[in-house]
């Protein structure tokens, strides 16, 4: 029940920031580069290792990224370019991120998870582009589980509760999982679409 409070709190606080930042007329896609840009912040806290300053940053460019959609629909100023853009920034705002925790594993002549940071960047692009890709030949492609939410929640708690390492283990192999997932049920459905074609 607490929950539940707190979950409709919530829900009236964004949709009260939305209103009013609607009111000022604020570009959706401004909003959305807003947002990028603090995930930069956010990226040079990782490499300086101050990962809580980073939790907290990323938590606030969280909100200009809730932001965007809900202020485009309500002014009816949805367009193909704003999810396009949206899109291209949220991959450049993974790998800013992810280039921060480098930077740092590299200083600390951490070798290994310098690499493990560069896989866990390797699963979070690719997750994207093998849903984009395969959506080109297939009419949807939503399975697996890391997808962009699910990896800030994990970059948050790690940051958070100073646990990157086992954090970046998880999304290493859940991420690249999600591909070969994605990869075998385009398989599926490619096959499929092409036999009922033959037929």
């Amino acid at each position: 029940m607490f929950s539940r409070f707190i979950g409709k709190l919530c829900k009236t606080l964004l949709d009260l920031i939305v209103a009013f930042v609607a009111f000022l007329g604020i570009n959706p896609n401004l909003l959305t580069f807003m947002g990028f840009l603090i995930t930069v912040v956010a990226a040079f806290y990782f490499a300086r290792g101050k990962f809580l300053e980073a939790g907290l940053v990323i938590i606030f460019a969280g909100i200009f990224d809730m932001l965007d959609g809900r202020v485009a629909r309500i002014t009816n100023s949805v367009t193909k370019f704003g999810a396009f853009f949206d899109s291209v920034l949220d991959r450049y705002s993974d790998i800013v991120m992810l280039l921060g925790l480098m930077i740092y594993y590299s200083k600390a002549q951490r070798l290994s998870y310098m690499v493990l940071s560069g896989v866990v960047m390797m699963g979070a692009v690719m997750t994207s582009y093998t849903r984009a890709r395969a959506e080109s030949l297939i009419p949807l492609c939503k399975v697996g589980f890391l997808e962009r939410p699910e990896r800030l929640v994990l970059l948050i708690v790690g940051a958070l509760s100073n646990r990157m390492a086992p954090v970046l283990w998880v999304m290493a192999i859940l991420s690249n999982l999600t591909v070969i997932h994605r990869i075998m049920y385009t398989w599926r459905e490619a096959s499929k679409l092409e036999n009922t074609i033959v037929s």
